[in-house]
């Protein structure tokens, strides 16, 4: 039996609703949340993520990343790797996006399965051949 997209629409309304509700997404909030009220962390953060865009306009106006930047920009990542809030987000990020994946990869599973229908590469690469 066809299904019309209002009844996908609502569908994928319900799953968001379970997707909010799993302990990933609570986690992952909390640890948002955790980092946002550390002044340490978000400091540490914004110093990386501005030297990390004036190099990348540095380069892209031709001029060349010094061994200094570099180093600087090193040190940066170093300490946002040792900090434990900024791992916790990292280690919630990765629960968050997994959980993400898989209910893809589950709706792209049932795309697949079905007779005639478009596989997970569905519109990629060159069309069916024709014999002459």
């Amino acid at each position: 039996m066809p299904v019309d997209t209002q009844q996908i629409m609502d569908a994928a309304d319900k799953l968001g609703q379970m997707v909010a509700q799993h302990p990933a997404i609570d986690k992952y909030k909390q640890a948002q949340k955790s980092l946002a009220e550390d002044p340490d962390a978000s400091r540490l953060l914004n110093d990386f993520n501005r030297q990390l865009m004036t190099l990348a306009r540095q380069e892209e106006s031709g001029m060349p990343v010094s061994d200094a930047q570099r180093h600087q920009l090193e040190s940066l990542q170093t300490q946002l790797a040792s900090h434990l809030k900024i791992k916790s987000l990292n280690m919630a990020q990765v629960e968050f996006i997994d959980l993400l994946r898989r209910v893809s990869d589950a709706i792209r599973s049932k795309i697949s399965d079905q007779p005639n229908g478009p596989g997970p590469s569905a519109g990629a690469g060159p069309g069916p051949r024709s014999v002459m």
